[in-house]
């Protein structure tokens, strides 16, 4: 085992598998083992697997599922809260591609002092350079891989080689991590409540629609609400999609 390998297999201890039950501790070492291998296979040192940050869910802590960072470089990015909109969130948005970074990639898009010491940080720690690429899963949820190193560009083979094996991690990993339900199912009458509410329509227009009293249509839609655990009907509208109910 080379330098670099044993770098990536010894980072591996600072692995991350909290939505995994313990008694699949044979399949979290089988993931641990696929996410630092990938790192190697491209020639990086540090890996790291995370949920693509949302709205009700932003922070570094509560989206990484794995990494080898070192422990004070974790625990900083968690304290100062750039993850959601550092330029490597910012530029996987807006493209379906992997991308590849040399300019901080973990700093805000807006400049400040915070910066200055992240990139002091990164570079100090080796992550010069990040390859990463966004992909969902069979649950449509979404996660970024993101390698980090000293190595330069990867060829286009090379990267959608990358871009594969994130495809064969997700295939497995889906299976372990099932989408979440809410705990009391909904009525197909308030699932088509929501629906009509989510393109727009008010209580007396979905009763028109669905020649039903706009009293009987508010009543669904309070339904819902308290099934999906939701204060108003946008944040049941936003939850309904998140459990592919709409």
């Amino acid at each position: 085992m080379n330098e670099q390998e044993r770098a990536v297999r010894d980072g591996a201890d600072g692995f991350i598998f909290s939505l995994i039950e313990s008694e699949q501790k044979t399949s979290a070492e089988q993931f641990k083992d696929f996410v630092a291998e990938m790192a190697i296979e491209a020639g990086f040192n540090h890996y790291l697997l995370a949920e693509f940050p949302r709205g009700d869910r932003s922070g570094f802590a509560s989206n990484c599922l794995a990494s080898n960072w070192p422990q004070e470089l974790t625990d900083f990015y968690e304290e100062v809260d750039l993850f959601y909109c550092c330029k490597l969130v910012s530029a996987l948005k807006k493209t379906a591609m992997p991308v590849f970074c040399d300019k901080a990639p973990f700093e805000s898009t807006a400049a400040s002092q915070v910066n200055q010491r992240l990139t002091a940080l990164f570079r100090g720690y080796g992550l010069k350079n990040t390859f990463a690429f966004a992909l969902h899963d069979m649950h449509l949820r979404q996660y970024i891989f993101a390698f980090s190193g000293e190595r330069a560009h990867l060829a286009r083979e090379e990267a959608m080689g990358q871009v594969f094996r994130g495809m064969e991690f997700l295939e497995l990993f889906a299976q372990l991590k099932p989408v979440e339900q809410p705990t009391e199912s909904l009525s197909s009458r308030e699932v088509e409540c929501l629906r009509w509410s989510a393109a727009g329509k008010s209580s007396e227009e979905i009763a028109i629609i669905l020649d039903l009293s706009a009293h009987t249509v508010v009543g669904y839609l309070k339904s819902a609400m308290r099934k999906l655990d939701s204060v108003n009907r946008m944040q049941a509208i936003a939850r309904a999609f998140r459990y592919r109910l709409l």
